[in-house]
């Protein structure tokens, strides 16, 4: 029969002959290689007793200890018994616990091996049992150890995938068509509830917004409406002056003329305004008839300036003629009066200047001293050949609407280029400046109206003039102020 010893090992002894009868058939033994495992019943101490009757050699000292440790079918050793319980319970789990679970079986499979191979035969069963329980424990928390730390890298390189799709990686499906057939409603709870806006009232009504919106859309358009008209540029008329035909004149001075000063329209025109010299109207001319009226220019002009020239006529305030050196201008008196009235009867201000504060004092009954020099002997000089060159001071007496306009004062120095001036003062009107040495009216004002005054100076030469004389630039303020706020 075949044994399990070497073949240069020594046979056992007589005594040992009725204990190897217990042991499976070896006929059995010998068809089958490898080493004879004890039966199930065996006991363990006779197992040892056979170790000990041969000689140890490598193979059957392995074996010895592998048998002492195998499983029997009524009581598992504990350490493998274990080893099978957590084998099993980790294959149920996750792909990275059954790679765990099979790292630790493989471990303890090594360890039982290399156990075997070191522990002596002689070591006692319990003992070897232990020692390879612990190697088993430390190979499971290995290969546990390695498996957190693969799961570590996995999650790692997942969330840098992460970051260079959020860098700008196109994600999962961009570029794909759209599905707009699909129902894609929001979850419940996704999307709150409409709420009435903060800004609104409580008791606001739909109603009552809706009010809100046109009337704050119509006080938009009437707002942009004003704007535009009263931002409009202002429109001044100036009165024109008239040239007479001269007796026997050939050429332009055979032909009315109508003309203004180039000084007195830029005056006007320095700030910004718009100046239209105002022609006589021809009603009952024969050669060009007309249906224009001095009131139409009344109507859509925003201010009247009457200008300075020839003296205002006698026969005009129903004076005597004095000399028949200065008969005045008749045709123009008449055509500058209805103007003004018209400017008037409209609520237009009106500023006369010379001969236009002279006629300002007609139109409301005054009169005039027809030469100064003559009927005021002891007055001072208004007019010599210098012209505009010509200077004297006035005074603002109490109660001047010039002192309010010129903070402060109450003389000042202007030109003087009239030989005629105000000698009864009409009714409703108030006098704004008188001169200094002889206390000649110099400026009127009618008091029934927004704004209508004269001044007997020209405040178009003072600039050029020099500046010591009054800037009459606050003057100009006012009469375009009146202008706007009375062009409707």
């Amino acid at each position: 029969m075949s044994e399990n010893t070497p073949p240069n090992a020594p046979r056992p002894s007589p005594d040992t002959s009725s204990s190897s009868s217990n042991s499976p058939d070896t006929s059995q033994s010998s068809a089958r290689p490898g080493p004879a495992l004890p039966p199930a019943g065996a006991d363990a101490g006779a197992a040892a007793q056979a170790s000990s009757a041969s000689p140890p050699s490598p193979s059957s000292s392995r074996h010895t200890v592998r048998a002492s440790t195998d499983t029997v079918a009524s009581d598992p050793p504990v350490g493998a018994g274990a080893d099978s319980v957590a084998a099993g319970a980790m294959r149920g789990s996750s792909p990275a616990d059954s790679a765990t679970a099979e790292a630790a079986e493989r471990a303890s499979s090594d360890t039982l091996e290399s156990a075997s191979a070191v522990e002596p035969a002689s070591s006692p069963p319990s003992h070897a049992a232990e020692a390879a329980e612990a190697r088993v424990t430390a190979a499971r928390e290995t290969a546990e150890q390695e498996a957190a730390a693969e799961q570590s890298a996995e999650l790692q390189l997942q969330q840098e995938r992460e970051a260079a799709a959020a860098r700008g990686a196109p994600p999962p499906g961009f570029g794909s068509q759209p599905d707009f057939d699909t129902p894609r409603p929001p979850p419940p709870g996704a999307v709150p509830p409409p709420e009435k806006p903060a800004y609104l009232k409580q008791s606001d009504s739909p109603w009552s917004v809706f009010g809100r919106t046109m009337v704050a859309r119509a006080r938009r358009l009437f707002d942009r409406a004003g704007q535009r008209i009263t931002q409009r540029t202002l429109r001044i008329g100036v009165s024109a002056r008239i040239f007479h035909p001269e007796p026997g004149a050939v050429g332009l001075r055979g032909k009315t003329l109508q003309y203004l000063e180039e000084s007195v329209a830029h005056w006007v025109m320095s700030r910004d305004v718009m100046v239209f010299m105002i022609p006589t109207v021809g009603h009952q001319g024969m050669l060009h008839p007309s249906n224009i009226r001095l009131r139409d220019y009344a109507k859509h002009l925003d201010g009247l300036l009457l200008q300075g020239g020839a003296d205002v006529s006698p026969q005009t305030y129903a004076g005597t003629e004095a000399s028949a050196e200065w008969p005045g201008d008749r045709v123009r008196d008449m055509y500058e009066l209805e103007l003004l009235y018209e400017f008037i009867e409209s609520g237009k201000p009106v500023l006369g200047i010379c001969r236009g504060c002279q006629l300002i004092n007609v139109a409301f009954g005054g009169t005039l001293y027809q030469d100064i020099a003559t009927e005021v002997p002891t007055a001072g000089v208004h007019v010599n050949e210098r012209y505009d060159q010509h200077r004297h001071a006035v005074r603002f007496p109490q109660g001047s609407t010039l002192v309010n306009m010129f903070p402060g004062r109450h003389e000042a120095l202007v030109n003087s280029i009239h030989h005629q001036a105000v000698k009864t003062l009409g009714r409703d009107l108030n006098v704004e400046a008188v001169s200094s040495e002889d206390g000649l009216i110099e400026a009127v004002r009618y008091r029934r109206a927004p704004f209508v005054m004269g001044v007997q100076w020209h405040p178009e030469f003072h600039r050029a003039g020099g500046p010591e004389l009054l800037d009459c630039t606050p003057l100009l303020d006012s009469f375009l102020r009146a202008s706007r706020e009375t062009r409707f």
